[in-house]
């Protein structure tokens, strides 16, 4: 920014008069604008004083309006997003099925052993009738016993290999000493070859 001075130069003539206000009009166009004055001189007759006070051109700018604050837009409304069906919600058109229903196993308790031994057995396959009046079956898992009630469950294994079968008391033998058990054909064929005839077995009575 020019710094402000002032001179006053006194003019004599008409022709300086001009010449100084083309001075004025180059400084307002430079940026800065002299202050053109007039002044008579009191001790010279037809002299002119111009004072050449220049002025910044800011200071002769009108000055401006304070500028409001711009209102700022409101944020725009972003559109939510539309929903979507999930592809699960598919299945609803779907037909339903009912869960199934957990099944509770049936547990069966381990039979109680009421007598063991180790004993001769064979087995028989003919005959009509056994001692409490069935049609004897060779083929079914049944034995004859000297004195267990019928229908008592007895567990005989044959040691030689570990193989069991459970027969039922349906029948009374063997008459031959050393033997306590005369098991169906079928009963002796699931622990040992019939080809062996007699074999010493371990048995359970079970309760």
């Amino acid at each position: 920014m020019a710094g402000k001075h002032s001179r006053t130069r006194i003019f004599s003539s008409p022709a300086g008069i001009v010449a100084t206000a083309a001075v004025g009009v180059a400084l307002a166009v430079g940026g800065t604008v002299g202050a053109v004055q007039l002044v008579s001189g009191s001790d010279q007759t037809g002299q002119t004083a111009l004072d050449l006070t220049p002025t910044t051109a800011s200071s002769l700018a009108p000055s401006s309006p304070a500028v409001s604050p711009s209102v700022s837009a409101s944020p725009s409304v972003t559109a939510s997003p539309s929903a979507t069906r999930s592809p699960q919600a598919a299945s609803r058109g779907k037909e339903r099925t009912s869960s199934p229903k957990p099944t509770a196993r049936k547990t069966t308790a381990a039979a109680k052993v009421l007598e063991s031994g180790s004993c001769g057995a064979s087995f028989y396959s003919d005959g009509q009738l056994t001692a409490n009046g069935e049609s004897f079956n060779p083929d079914a898992l049944t034995a004859a016993h000297k004195t267990l009630p019928f229908n008592t469950k007895v567990r005989v294994t044959n040691p030689a290999n570990g193989k069991s079968v459970t027969v039922r008391i349906n029948d009374r033998g063997p008459f031959i000493d050393g033997r306590c058990l005369d098991l169906s054909r079928a009963a002796f064929a699931t622990i040992a070859s019939v080809d062996v005839g007699a074999l010493t077995v371990r048995y359970e009575v079970l309760g």
